[in-house]
C-alpha cells in the first residue's frame, strides 16, 4: 500500500486551520492579535446570521462578525468571532487547567527569547521560560481577555520571518476521562505519536497529560503553511474539571472551537461514523464567508468540545482585483506551491 494511502481513503487532516475565540470587539481582537502574534493577512471578513449553529447558540440564529487571520512563517491562524446582537457572556469562573474544553493555544516562535522580549516590552505579561515535558522551550501568556496562550519553540518555519512568533501550533485540552479522549483523538487525527503520558503535580493538583503530535505529511493543499501540530490532552485526578461552555453559548468569550483543515469530508464522515462519532453539524454543500468558501462540518469530542472540520473550496488571493484561488477534489489533496501560498499575504489587515 502507498504511503499514507489509508489516510487519503478515509479522508485526513493537514493541520490546524484556526483556533475560533470569541470576543466582545473583533476589530480590536484582530489589531492586538496582529502587533502581538504577527497574524496580519486577512482572509476574511464577514457579517452573517450564524444559522447553521443554532445547536449551540440557545436554539436561535445571531448575528455575528468572523474574522480569520495568519501569518505567513507557517502554522494556524484566528477566527476572531463577535455577537452583534448580543452581548458575550463569560465564564463564571477563571479557566484552570484540566477543565473541560480549551485550555490553552500553542503558538510557534523561532527564537523563544527574541518572543520572551518582544511581548514583555509590549507590556504583556509572560512566565519564565521553561522546558516542556518534551524538553521544547516555552512561556505563557494571557490576552487583554484573560485567554490563554503557550509559546512554543519551533523549528518549522513557511515565509520569510517579519515577526517573532508564527502561527498556532497546537492547543491543550481538558478532559474527564483520558482513554476516551485519546480514542477520539487518535481516530480523529489518523493515530498521531505520542510524544509523553505524564502523571504530574503542579501547585498542589494532579493532573495526567499525555501530548499528541501530528506531522506534516506531504498532503493537503495548505499543509505547507499550517505544518505539524500537538493537540495536549490534560485529566485533572483531584476532581473533576469545570465544562468551560457550561450555560454559555458557542461565541461567548474564550477559546469556542479548533477548525482542522480536511481533505475528503465525505471518507472522514463514514470514518468517524464507523467509531461511533457523528457530525452535528454539516453544510454538505460549499458554504460562503465572504469572499471565502467550503464545507464546513462540526463534531464533538467526548466531552463535548467543538471541533470543526473545514474542506476549502475557494480562498481570496488578493480581494481588490477579485483574484480567488478555486481547489476541487483532485487538487485538495496535493500540496499548493509554496509561491501560490505566499500569494495570500496580498491580503493584509489594516
Amino acid at each position: 500500500m502507498a504511503k499514507n494511502s489509508v489516510e487519503t481513503t478515509s479522508g485526513f487532516i493537514s493541520g490546524i486551520q484556526q483556533v475560533g475565540i470569541g470576543v466582545a470587539d473583533a476589530c480590536e481582537s484582530m489589531h492586538l492579535y496582529k502587533k502581538i502574534f504577527g497574524m496580519d493577512v486577512l482572509v476574511f471578513d464577514d457579517i452573517a446570521e450564524a444559522s447553521m449553529m443554532q445547536k449551540y447558540t440557545g436554539n436561535q440564529s445571531h448575528l455575528r462578525r468572523a474574522i480569520l487571520t495568519l501569518n505567513m512563517q507557517g502554522g494556524g491562524g484566528l477566527e476572531i468571532w463577535q455577537f452583534l446582537k448580543r452581548m458575550p457572556v463569560w465564564p463564571l469562573a477563571p479557566v484552570q487547567k484540566g477543565d473541560l474544553g480549551i485550555n490553552t493555544v500553542k503558538i510557534k516562535a523561532m527564537d523563544i527569547q527574541e518572543a520572551w522580549t518582544f511581548l514583555k516590552n509590549s507590556g504583556i505579561e509572560v512566565s519564565a521560560i521553561t522546558p516542556g515535558y518534551d524538553n521544547v522551550s516555552k512561556f505563557c501568556l494571557n490576552d487583554l481577555e484573560h485567554n490563554s496562550f503557550q509559546v512554543i519553540q519551533s523549528t518549522e518555519s513557511f515565509g520569510k520571518r517579519k515577526h517573532v512568533t508564527g502561527g498556532v501550533a497546537g492547543i491543550c485540552i481538558g478532559v474527564s476521562h483520558m482513554e476516551q479522549s485519546v480514542l477520539f483523538y487518535s481516530c480523529l487525527l489518523h493515530n498521531p505519536a505520542i510524544v509523553y503520558d505524564k502523571y504530574v503535580s503542579e501547585k498542589g493538583s494532579n493532573f495526567r497529560i499525555i501530548l499528541m503530535r501530528k506531522k506534516q505529511n506531504g498532503y493537503g493543499a495548505f499543509g505547507k503553511l499550517l505544518g505539524s501540530f500537538d493537540v495536549e490532552l490534560i485529566q485533572a485526578l483531584d476532581k473533576p474539571g469545570k465544562k468551560i461552555f457550561q450555560d454559555r453559548f458557542w461565541g461567548d468569550h474564550g477559546f469556542i472551537h479548533v477548525c482542522f483543515d480536511v481533505f475528503n469530508m465525505d471518507a472522514m464522515k463514514t470514518t468517524l461514523q464507523k467509531s461511533g462519532y457523528s457530525f452535528t453539524v454539516d453544510s454538505e454543500n460549499s458554504f460562503g464567508m465572504e469572499h471565502a468558501s467550503g464545507r464546513f462540518c462540526y463534531v464533538e469530542d467526548p466531552d463535548g468540545t467543538l471541533i470543526e472540520l473545514v474542506e476549502t473550496h475557494k480562498i481570496p488571493v488578493w480581494k481588490k482585483w477579485r483574484i480567488y484561488l478555486n481547489l476541487n477534489k483532485k487538487n485538495l489533496s496535493k500540496p499548493l506551491p509554496s509561491w501560490v501560498i505566499k500569494l495570500l499575504s496580498l491580503s493584509k489587515v489594516k
